[in-house]
């Protein structure tokens, strides 16, 4: 129990701490209060999954490297192939399964299908040496806390619980969008999907839910007809 609850409670940080980041980010590019990622609640798992990777990397023993120096260097590139691989294979399972491409590098120098560029590499490499210097011990004395308070083991459930259903209520929403593109034998942009759906929104001054971007009288399919529609104007 006490080891779900540290694990848990790493991954739902990092899933929460990269949906805030997103969500930002979002905000300064689309100007839009645009709801990041494929679940509809604050968490984005690959952030998450990341964060939890970094952990159990910068846990592990590597004093058979002598040198201080030249074993940093070594976590971090490991860091780096890691998590851009991780970053790879999320994408890669999106776009060839499920029809959908929750992020596109294809402006980017460089890029591979879309999924990776070295920009975002770097960046996963700079985050790596944040995350090794800075917050391991921080990461490792919260969860040695969590451990040695297994009242809060409840909260972690619930997050679970809460965490489990969107996921689904997410992946019901994307076998419907699969659905669709694999009828029209096009790949869909889940962001620019979610962005277009805003704009309409505002447009026609409707209301729409910032959490379950797809909850309109339209339907899924609905909307996805108007966003094909709006992309073969452009």
């Amino acid at each position: 129990m006490i080891v779900f609850v540290k694990i848990a409670s790493i991954f739902f940080a990092g899933s929460m701490l990269g949906w805030t980041a997103e969500l930002f980010f979002r905000r300064a590019v689309h100007k839009r209060w645009i709801n990041p990622g494929f679940l509809a609640g604050p968490c984005l798992p690959l952030y998450g999954s990341g964060i939890l990777m970094l952990y159990l990397i910068c846990s592990a023993d590597f004093s058979f490297i002598s040198s201080p120096v030249w074993r940093s260097v070594f976590v971090i590139v490991l860091i780096t192939v890691l998590m851009t691989f991780l970053e790879y294979i999320t994408g890669l399972f999106f776009t060839k399964k499920m029809n959908v491409k929750l992020w596109d590098y294809s402006d980017r120098f460089g890029n591979i299908q879309g999924i990776i560029c070295p920009l975002f590499t770097f960046l996963w490499g700079a985050a790596g040496a944040l995350y090794y210097f800075f917050i391991h011990g921080v990461l490792t004395a919260f969860t040695e806390w969590m451990g040695n308070n297994p009242v809060y083991a409840f909260f972690t459930g619930i997050a679970a619980g809460i965490f489990i259903l969107d996921v689904c209520y997410s992946f019901h929403i994307v076998s419907r969008v699969r659905a669709w593109a694999k009828k029209n034998e096009v790949v869909v942009k889940y962001e620019e999907l979610k962005l277009s759906i805003r704009r309409r929104a505002e447009k026609f001054k409707q209301k729409r839910s910032f959490l379950f971007s797809f909850r309109s009288k339209n339907g899924v399919e609905g909307e996805l007809e108007s966003y094909s529609a709006e992309r073969d104007k452009q």
